[in-house]
């Protein structure tokens, strides 16, 4: 039994670590290739290690375009939205968890029921709404949205974890005469840092890598965030590669540093979503 205990247990550990491997595989090819002279990348069978290693394709990627700027319009996109979304998206989930009021559970099936159309049925009469309200070619459309819900996974990812938290908490703080926003603030939501932990991170990845939204928003180069600078090294009839792999895994750094910094509490916000006491 033992000897089949070890056997089960190498398997496994096997099978996680080639899968493991096989999703890496473009990571690394993507790094590869940012360290490759131009002439290297279409060779085949693919050269893994390049020769010689060019690391000056990474001061040449941020002098083809004003990189640094696309970057800070990117920070603050990212960090206004997920301002928005944390407050937003945990004022609706402790508003359906926690307090009484008519229609409640009819009004959250309707929100679920919104995550079943795709983006494409809305991109029209969205757009057409911000050109009336003269947002277009500024960061509104991209920003101010984040506070208006956040997003009904979101929500619900935040009613699941709030149902998880005792009721008698709230109830203790009433008698002692708490208003419910500072029950909210004070008792439920220092409590919820794993799910707040992994809506923003969520948020940040989603928000950082957008690239329709800023594509049909923006219009001036200068409000481009790192997503719509990344095209620019593509041309009609080819692409400068090398460069465009440098400047993917810069875009890429912030989002696989903050996972392995939060990824702790992201894991443990994912598992006890939905876990009622």
């Amino acid at each position: 039994m033992k000897a089949k205990g070890l056997l089960k247990s190498v398997l496994l550990y096997l099978t996680v670590n080639i899968l493991a491997f096989v999703m890496l595989l473009p990571l690394f090819w993507m790094i590869s290739t940012s360290l490759k002279p131009n002439e290297q990348v279409y060779l085949i069978p693919p050269k893994w290690i390049p020769n010689p290693i060019m690391w000056s394709n990474y001061p040449r990627a941020f002098s083809f375009a004003p990189f640094g700027l696309f970057i800070k319009n990117s920070v603050i996109i990212t960090v206004i939205c997920v301002v928005g979304v944390v407050f937003s998206s945990s004022l609706a989930g402790y508003s359906f968890a926690k307090l009484r009021w008519p229609g409640r559970d009819i009004i959250f099936f309707i929100l679920l029921g919104t995550m079943m159309l795709p983006g494409q049925v809305t991109m029209i009469p969205i757009f057409i709404l911000f050109k009336k309200l003269g947002w277009i070619n500024t960061f509104y459309p991209l920003t101010v949205p984040s506070f208006f819900g956040g997003g009904a996974f979101n929500i619900f990812l935040m009613r699941q974890f709030f149902l998880t938290i005792p009721y008698e908490l709230d109830e203790a703080a009433r008698i002692d005469g708490a208003s419910f926003f500072k029950i909210y603030t004070n008792i439920e939501l220092p409590l919820s840092i794993p799910v707040v932990t992994a809506i923003s991170i969520f948020t940040f990845i989603g928000s950082w890598n957008e690239f329709m939204g800023p594509l049909i928003y923006l219009n001036d180069s200068s409000k481009y965030t790192i997503q719509l600078g990344l095209r620019m090294f593509q041309a009609d009839f080819s692409a400068d590669w090398s460069a465009l792999m440098a400047m993917s895994i810069v875009a890429a750094l912030p989002c696989i540093v903050l996972f392995f910094i939060a990824q702790r509490y992201f894991i443990q916000g994912i598992v006890l979503t939905g876990l009622k006491e």
